[in-house]
């Protein structure tokens, strides 16, 4: 798809959180959309006053009156309030919207079941690095869904990065994989700082060269090709100071720790569909 060739009409945000907000950036960055054909309703008035000075995008605080001439709705609230957000939505929604929810943990059947049988329903979990055009995010079709609509999904998320599409049953573990994974990569940063700030770096220093060997590192990943642990081997000498790191961190469990927070993650999320 060539953005300058596609016409996705308008799109409208309902929730105008810190997600909502990385991806109205993104794809007014990318001109995607243009901030004429973004729409968002958000109940906080001073949020609202936020985005439009901010973006020049219309908001509303009427979640029905927002979604009349959009053909896109983004559904971007709290999977708390997703039954009570929808069914106050529903019989706004027609077969012409299309409809992508955002909100972790939320299957697909709960929001077939609340927006009724024929509307066309797309679930995504992105994550916020979609701010800086790097996002990462897993699509799954609902029954409804034609093979477009979910071109159009993979379309508007891959502006903002990369878009994948998954199985239904596997976006708990997109959750807590991509979806929670930034705070777990910021975290590994800020530690990589404080290591750097222990050993007698100035904090300044420490975070230039902890968040540069992060980018270096992902952006040889992507740009190689190659496994990751075939690239930790070019660093690793025998009886090298980087061995001398990489069996502290197996003897801490490293490994296991991040599996078991990424599981933790994909657990929560399929205790928050449940609910």
């Amino acid at each position: 798809m060539n953005n300058d060739k596609i016409d996705l009409g308008k799109i409208c945000f309902i929730g105008g959180g810190q997600m909502a907000e990385a991806l109205i950036k993104g794809l007014l960055k990318r001109q995607i959309f243009s901030p004429k054909d973004i729409l968002c309703s958000e109940p906080v008035e001073e949020r609202r006053k936020y985005l439009e000075k901010e973006y020049q995008i219309k908001t509303y605080s009427n979640n029905s009156e927002a979604v009349k001439n959009a053909q896109i709705v983004l559904l971007a609230v709290k999977p708390q309030v997703i039954d009570v957000v929808l069914k106050e939505l529903s019989p706004s929604i027609q077969d012409s919207h299309l409809v992508i929810s955002i909100a972790a943990g939320v299957t697909l059947e709960q929001l077939q079941t609340l927006l009724g049988p024929k509307a066309r329903i797309i679930r995504v979990m992105p994550n916020t690095p979609a701010l800086v055009l790097e996002g990462a995010a897993g699509i799954a079709q609902g029954l409804q869904a034609s093979r477009q609509d979910l071109e159009t999904a993979l379309f508007i998320f891959n502006a903002v990065g990369q878009a994948v599409e998954v199985p239904e049953s596997l976006m708990d573990a997109v959750t807590g994989l991509s979806g929670s994974g930034p705070a777990y990569c910021f975290q590994f940063i800020e530690a990589l700082i404080q290591a750097g700030i222990r050993e007698g770096l100035p904090r300044p220093t420490a975070a230039t060269l902890a968040i540069q060997t992060v980018l270096g590192s992902a952006k040889m990943c992507i740009d190689t090709g190659r496994h990751p642990m075939e690239l930790a081997s070019m660093v690793t000498s025998p009886g090298g100071t980087t061995i001398q790191g990489l069996y502290q961190l197996e003897r801490s469990g490293f490994s296991g720790i991040v599996m078991d927070a990424v599981n933790a993650a994909t657990k929560r999320s399929k205790e928050l569909g449940k609910k």
